[in-house]
Order: structure tokens, then sequence, then C-alpha cells
């Protein structure tokens, strides 16, 4: 069998091809990279949270996404929140106000949420009851694992609220 040879012509079209395609890669994973979160930021993505550490009429609040979010254990007095309930006994929602992403303070005598900015209020569920609010406070997504919640997650609960309309 007779060698071929490979051209001068065709041996710098298929260097200068490689070479190309080494540039072209460089770049894609240059780009995927920049678009890819930054640890930090893929850390922020879920919170977990031991409910038990609450006790009742207490309110914490969780940093979610550089947002608060207010766990407040519920006592007999402040009433029944029907499909805005974790575990039967928590409300957790996003610290934002709905009318102009003011933080509202909690209450405990009255046990409600005021919004100092113009004077929004809601109830211990996080329901609108007075004011210029537009609607509730929003639920972040939540998963329950035990005593613990996973914000950041959808579970089953979440999901049921949301099939209902509760949450945004």
């Amino acid at each position: 069998m007779e060698e071929e040879k490979v051209s001068r012509r065709d041996f710098l079209l298929y260097a200068m091809g490689g070479w190309a395609a080494v540039g072209i890669a460089g770049v894609l994973y240059a780009m995927y990279k920049t678009w890819e979160p930054l640890p930090e930021v893929k850390a922020q993505a879920t919170v977990k949270f031991d409910l038990s550490s609450v006790e009742p009429g207490q309110i914490k609040v969780v940093a979610w996404r550089g947002k608060p979010v207010f766990v407040l254990r519920r006592t007999p007095d402040m009433g029944s929140c029907k499909d805005r309930t974790v575990k039967e006994e928590y409300t957790v929602v996003t610290g934002i106000c709905t009318h102009l992403g003011c933080i509202p303070n909690w209450e405990a005598d009255k046990k409600i949420w005021h919004c100092p900015c113009h004077g929004g209020e809601y109830d211990a569920c996080g329901k609108n009851i007075f004011g210029p609010p537009p609607r509730p406070l929003d639920v972040p997504p939540f998963k329950i694992e035990g005593n613990t919640i996973v914000l950041g997650e959808e579970g089953p609960e979440y999901k049921q609220m949301k099939e209902k309309g509760l949450t945004t």
C-alpha cells in the first residue's frame, strides 16, 4: 500500500481547525462559569430551621436568600389559619410587606404584624386585615423533614397551598 502524503496546505488547515476547536471550547467553558451561580448563592438557596426551637407565642426570623422569613408558633388565642399553616401551629411567611416592600413589625400584644410605612396590618396567619397591602404575606417554598423546615424546596405541604392559590 502506498502512503498518502498530506500536503502542507491540508496540514495547516487541520492545525488551524484544531486550534479553533480548542478556542471555541475555552470560550464556551468561560461562558458556562460566568453563568453558573457562585457558591455563596448556591448555599443560600435552601435554609434549614428547627421548628421545635420556637416557643408558643414566639417569633423567630430566619434569613433566606437575603429576605427575612418570619416563623411564628401560634397560640390557641391567635385563631386558626386554615390552609396557611405549617404543622398545624406554625405560620411561616416572608417578612416583606406586599404593598411597598417594608418589613412589618410583630406586635405581640395585638398579635398582628404592623407595617410602619403605610399602616398595613396582617393577622397571625399573615393575612392582610387593614391598610393598603393588596394581598397576604407570601409563603416561601418549604419542605418539612420531621421538626425541621427546609426553606427553598417545595414539599407536599407547600404544593397543596400552591394548588389552592395561597402562595405566589
